[in-house]
């Protein structure tokens, strides 16, 4: 939402709350409040930043923000999807932000097999941002293999020359570090459908575990599986940011 104020009715539907006219029963009923005050017109205009600054409530809690920009840990068996069959992530959240307009989106795709790190925004000019490769946002991945590495991964991965099959165009530069015979972390400046999985397939070997812990500079931390928390504006800027020790550690 880009412009400075918006109308109660509107606001509330478009971040999934109610539909317009049961915004309007809402305010007549007394439900939304501004600074403590009833507002009784759904059409009356408020401000964006009032309503980012926690000002305007709905049944006594803070509106939602306009624009809503979480991390997710995805669990291993979870869909990154709105529609397939199965439990998909957005069953993870609340019920009313899969109604938002315009709609949640997640930041790049974890298959069904993976878990970690999922950013996920309605903000289009920042998903952009972030998956554009000017952005140097990479992600950080753990590893585990079925069978023992070769030795070889990271040259190889690193070579700037490495093809998947039925890919013609070459890999960027992936870094990779064993950890283990049969484990590591792999940070990737791009994002190929199954990309790590096809990479170790190229070399006769088979991933059992991917697990997502950072992209950019913001880690997943301690977030524990299943749950999720909204990025304050810090957070959001940290993806940009230098990814610090990991990068290093992998350099």
């Amino acid at each position: 939402m880009t412009e400075a104020s918006i109308r109660i009715d509107r606001l509330l539907s478009n971040l999934g709350y109610c539909s317009r006219s049961e915004a309007a029963a809402a305010c007549r009923a007394g439900r939304v409040t501004l600074q403590g005050a009833a507002l009784r017109d759904a059409a009356q205009r408020v401000a964006l930043a009032a309503v980012r600054a926690d000002a305007l409530h709905f049944d006594g809690a803070a509106v939602d923000p306009p624009a809503l920009t979480l991390m997710l840990h995805k669990p291993v068996g979870y869909t990154c999807s709105h529609d397939e069959a199965g439990p998909l992530i957005y069953d993870l959240l609340p019920e009313r932000w899969r109604r938002r307009k315009p709609a949640l989106s997640a930041v790049g795709r974890l298959d069904k097999a993976s878990s970690g790190q999922l950013l996920l925004t309605d903000d289009g000019a920042l998903l952009h941002r972030i998956i554009h490769p000017r952005a140097h946002a990479p992600k950080h991945y753990r590893v585990t293999t079925r069978a023992p590495l070769r030795g070889d991964e990271a040259e190889r991965f690193g070579s700037g020359d490495f093809r998947l099959g039925g890919d013609p165009k070459p890999l960027r530069p992936a870094r990779w570090r064993a950890e283990t015979a049969t484990s590591g972390v792999m940070v990737l400046s791009e994002g190929r459908y199954h990309q790590i999985r096809r990479m170790f397939a190229a070399l006769g070997n088979e991933v059992v575990a991917l697990h997502r812990f950072q992209t950019g500079g913001l880690a997943l931390g301690e977030l524990a599986a299943g749950h999720y928390r909204i990025l304050d504006s810090a957070e959001i800027d940290g993806i940009f940011a230098p990814d610090g020790a990991a990068a290093a550690a992998v350099g």
